[in-house]
C-alpha cells in the first residue's frame, strides 16, 4: 500500500515549512495524487512486462496473461506454462527469463513480498536478486506498493529533471547529484519523489 493522500500532504507540508524553494512550487501545482499498487509478486511481475515496451503493450500483454493464467494467478501457475503459452501472451525470452526468475524465488520461499525487512537498502538488496529488478524498479515497488516514506528513486531521469527544474539548476544532475540534493528532504523523501513527477508533469501549470 503506497502513501496515502494524507501522508503525502502531511509529509510535502513538513519539507515545505524549511525548503521555501518546495512551498513555491506546491503552492504553485499543488499536491500530487497518490501513486499506489498492490503488494505481492504481481506488481513486480508487471514492472517485468511493462519493460522496454510502450504502456498500451505492456497493458494487452497482461490481459493476455490474466486470461491465460486467470485473474489471480499464483507464481507456480506462470512455472507451469512452457515457453510456447508464456510467447503467445507477448513475453519475449528475456521476459520470460526475467519472469519465471521472480516466480521461483516467491516459490522457493526466498523472497517474501509481504515481509521484507524493514531497512530499505537490505528490502532494495534482496528484491534485486530477481533477474531483471534493478534498483530503480525496486525502489519504485517499495515506494509505490509499500507506501516506505523515505524511498527516493534518484536514477530516474524525470526526478532527475524536476530536480533541476526545482533547485534551478543549468544542467540535469546525475544519479549521485541527486541523492545528494535530496539530503535535506529526508525522511520525506518518498513523498518528495512523487511531487517531483508531478512537477515535472506540469511545468506551465
Amino acid at each position: 500500500m503506497g502513501l496515502s493522500e494524507r501522508q503525502l500532504r502531511s509529509a510535502l507540508d513538513d519539507v515545505a515549512a524549511s525548503d521555501e524553494r518546495v512551498a513555491r512550487e506546491l503552492e504553485r501545482v499543488g499536491y500530487p495524487a497518490p501513486r499506489i499498487r498492490e503488494r505481492g509478486f504481481r506488481t513486480l511481475l508487471r514492472t517485468i512486462v511493462g519493460q522496454q515496451v510502450s504502456v498500451a503493450a505492456a497493458s494487452s500483454m497482461w490481459a493476455k496473461l490474466e486470461s491465460e493464467l486467470g485473474a489471480d494467478f499464483a507464481p507456480g501457475e506462470l512455472l507451469a506454462r512452457d515457453f510456447d503459452a508464456l510467447r503467445a501472451c507477448g513475453l519475449s525470452r528475456q521476459k520470460q527469463g526475467y519472469a519465471r526468475s521472480l516466480c521461483e524465488l516467491v516459490e522457493a520461499g526466498a523472497i517474501d513480498l509481504h515481509a521484507l525487512p524493514e531497512d530499505d537498502e537490505e528490502a532494495i538488496a534482496l528484491l534485486t536478486q530477481v533477474k531483471g529488478i534493478g534498483r530503480w524498479s525496486a525502489e519504485i515497488y517499495l515506494l509505490f506498493a509499500e507506501g516506505r516514506p523515505d524511498i527516493w528513486p534518484a536514477g530516474d531521469l524525470a526526478v532527475q529533471e524536476g530536480v533541476r527544474r526545482l533547485v534551478g539548476m543549468g544542467e540535469r544532475p546525475k544519479e549521485q547529484r541527486t541523492r545528494e540534493i535530496a539530503q535535506d528532504w529526508a525522511p520525506h523523501r518518498g513523498a518528495m519523489a512523487i511531487f517531483t513527477w508531478h512537477f515535472y508533469a506540469n511545468p506551465a501549470l
